[in-house]
């Protein structure tokens, strides 16, 4: 779906301190798909596992994985498309198979790229990077010089990439929302998880603040902390919902708590929404030798 829908819009930023290493991002989608908006915990055998949040279900569009490794993705309409892995399962991919910001990097050198997309980078170490790639091309985007943070929308911003820009699709205030994200991070000088939730809740500037009856609204919104471990969610438009924090997986762990039984499990868990429809929190365990996606 990466590939020809222009309709997927989301901010990503990261920064990283002595103190603080944080990966925010808000999923901005079409109102009228939000019941099929969900979270997952996948574990497969030969694989690391990852805690992700998806509107398509196999493809992710952020998570984090029991390494600590976090990474997002923004899409951009695509120039050019060719056979290969499109943005939500490169992310997957990553999620997978890769523990550091320099492995998932040194990945998207090797994998084929379908689509054109970003994708924010950051592990418990404090690397932090934004990947623009597409078919062709790929460039790897770090913190300025006296910057602790990077961050991106839905366009390329690297003067390598900037050709491939479509600026005939509607974006929705890509611009806008990266300047905001770069704006408040450069103002601001300590960086918490409070300020990361604050910035994507609209409070810096235009973010999360779309019309519903254009069809249009932040889905979803996630911080990751991965120097205390932690996982916060707003299952929503930030601006109107909470982020709660999510303890399903153990960062730095194996295991996750599962519901025991069997290979698969589906438990019919929603989480009402203010907003006017739910989304489903589904936890997934498989094994390779019977999965059936």
């Amino acid at each position: 779906m990466y590939c020809f829908e222009p309709d997927h819009k989301c901010t990503c930023f990261a920064f990283s301190t002595e103190n603080e290493v944080v990966f925010a991002r808000n999923s901005d989608f079409l109102v009228s798909l939000e019941k099929l908006y969900m979270n997952c915990l996948y574990r497969l055998e030969g694989s690391y596992g990852f805690n992700g949040n998806t509107t398509a279900f196999v493809e992710m569009e952020d998570g984090v994985n029991q390494h600590g490794l976090a990474v997002g993705l923004t899409f951009v309409y695509p120039h050019l498309r060719k056979p290969g892995l499109n943005a939500g399962m490169l992310l997957r991919y990553l999620m997978e198979k890769c523990r550091t910001t320099a492995e998932a990097i040194a990945a998207l050198r090797k994998l084929p790229a379908a689509s054109a997309q970003t994708l924010t980078i950051a592990d418990k170490s404090g690397e932090i990077a934004v990947v623009e790639c597409n078919p062709k091309e790929l460039e790897v985007i770090r913190p300025r010089a006296g910057e602790r943070f990077v961050a991106t929308a839905n366009n390329f911003n690297s003067e390598k990439m900037r050709s491939y820009r479509n600026p005939e699709i509607d974006d929705w205030r890509s611009g806008e929302r990266y300047q905001t994200a770069r704006s408040a991070l450069e103002r601001k000088g300590d960086y918490t998880v409070d300020f990361a939730e604050d910035v994507l809740a609209g409070k810096y500037g235009f973010m999360c603040q779309y019309d519903r009856k254009q069809n249009a609204d932040t889905v979803w919104s996630v911080v990751y902390d991965l120097k205390r471990k932690q996982i916060w969610r707003a299952e929503g438009n930030p601006s109107r919902k909470h982020f709660n924090r999510d303890d399903r997986i153990k960062l730095d762990q194996v295991a996750f708590r599962l519901t025991p039984g069997n290979s698969f499990v589906f438990p019919a868990q929603l989480i009402d929404n203010e907003r006017g429809g739910p989304m489903a929190t589904t936890t997934i365990r498989a094994v390779l030798h019977c999965l059936s996606l």
